[in-house]
């Protein structure tokens, strides 16, 4: 089983609308949490969000897109995936081959246009223009067809380790010998279902979020895209590689609908397993980029499933106190993030943090810092315990 490379990276976030604007903003410690401008809800005034400040027709503009029926989460995607193919030197002849696996996640898919829909579903006279795009798994096909690409395509919704979890699978394929490469990330867009239901489990925060802070509220919410273009090591010769993906491991402590076991028990198993993937030992990782939602139930339990997993807990922090949780996204955006963190030797800090949670004491980094980066553990959790980690490594 040779190795696995990263060659292409795009992604599209509130921090910026490409790799380089996101690197920027996590040099700078930009906070990218502010009040809505472009989605129309209750909550506008009164919750923080990361919005990408990108109308849908400036997008479609700039991706010569006529169809008005394309979601918004269809066309995040496209933006952050283009990059990434751009980034990677794709050739058309590569993209179209029957050996060029895509694997999307999201969560919300069209449900960003549920009350056009709701409207238009009133209509005697025409189908709505948002039919063929609702569910989540019309942004993989949408991305397909924009690349005509012909290999293996599937959607993966594990709530907010979606993103991680379609990495992860890409990599299966490459190693089954299913595909030689593997463009794999994901996307979600802000919409009312989301924004409604996180408020109804009383979890949204009514200023801007602090992971691991003693005085947590709750997360904002988020949207965002980010595509990674996975191939073998012995493909990309000549190709700026940004890290290797060594390990990675999904699990289910299978405790709760929306909480994780007091005692981490499915981040701990996560972590450990895409270590021993990785064959490394715990005081190999540089790194640790938290799930860290900043809610009462993940960063205590987080936070106690590396105390249990290192006997030293390395320096970590949660890129969420920058764009907030782009839930099925997240896994893909802290992936990228992870993979800068590498390729610049750099430390990105957990904003708004001021006091540690005192049933464990843990201090995230608080500043940029350069440092010696040699592999950096990515952490995401969903509903339900999907726990999933991934690892990058210096080549």
């Amino acid at each position: 089983m040779g190795r696995i490379v990263v060659t292409g990276i795009g992604v599209v976030s509130a921090l910026g609308n490409s790799l380089h604007e996101n690197h920027r903003g996590l040099i700078a410690g930009k906070n990218a949490l502010t009040r809505l401008e472009l989605f129309p809800t209750k909550y506008a005034e009164t919750r923080y969000f990361g919005e990408v400040k990108l109308t849908d027709e400036n997008l479609r503009k700039e991706l010569v897109l006529t169809d008005k029926g394309i979601s918004r989460t269809s066309l995040l995607a496209l933006k952050a995936m283009s990059e990434a193919i751009t980034h990677s030197q794709l050739q058309n002849s590569r993209l179209e081959s029957k050996n060029t696996a895509i694997i999307g996640a999201n969560t919300v898919g069209g449900m960003c246009h549920t009350s056009e829909f709701l409207h238009d579903s009133t209509s005697l006279d025409n189908p709505s223009i948002y039919i063929s795009s609702y569910d989540n798994g019309s942004v993989t096909r949408f991305l397909q067809n924009q690349f005509g690409i012909k290999g293996i395509s599937n959607t993966i919704n594990t709530a907010c380790s979606s993103g991680a979890n379609a990495i992860a699978y890409g990599a299966e394929l490459i190693n089954a010998g299913l595909a030689d490469r593997a463009i794999v990330g994901g996307v979600d867009t802000l919409a009312k279902f989301t924004i409604n239901g996180f408020n109804s489990l009383h979890i949204l925060s009514p200023e801007i979020c602090r992971p691991f802070d003693n005085f947590r509220q709750g997360l904002n919410l988020g949207e965002a895209a980010a595509f990674l273009v996975l191939e073998k090591e012995e493909d990309a010769i000549g190709k700026e590689i940004y890290g290797l993906l060594t390990g990675w491991s999904n699990t289910n402590d299978a405790y709760h609908a929306s909480s994780i076991s007091d005692n981490g028990d499915g981040p701990y198993l996560a972590m450990k397993r895409a270590l021993e993937m990785a064959e490394l030992q715990p005081s190999g990782i540089s790194y640790v980029n938290a799930h860290g939602t900043a809610t009462e139930n993940n960063d205590i339990t987080e936070s106690r499933a590396m105390m249990r997993l290192f006997e030293n807990v390395p320096p970590f922090s949660s890129t969420k106190s920058y764009i907030g949780h782009t839930l099925g996204a997240a896994g893909a955006v802290e992936a990228v993030y992870s993979l800068l963190s590498l390729k610049h030797q750099e430390l990105y800090p957990n904003l708004q943090f001021e006091e540690a949670i005192p049933e464990t004491g843990l201090l995230p980094v608080k500043q940029y810092q350069r440092a010696e980066v040699r592999h950096v553990l990515s952490n995401s959790f969903g509903f339900g315990g999907n726990c999933s980690s991934l690892i990058f490594s210096a080549v």
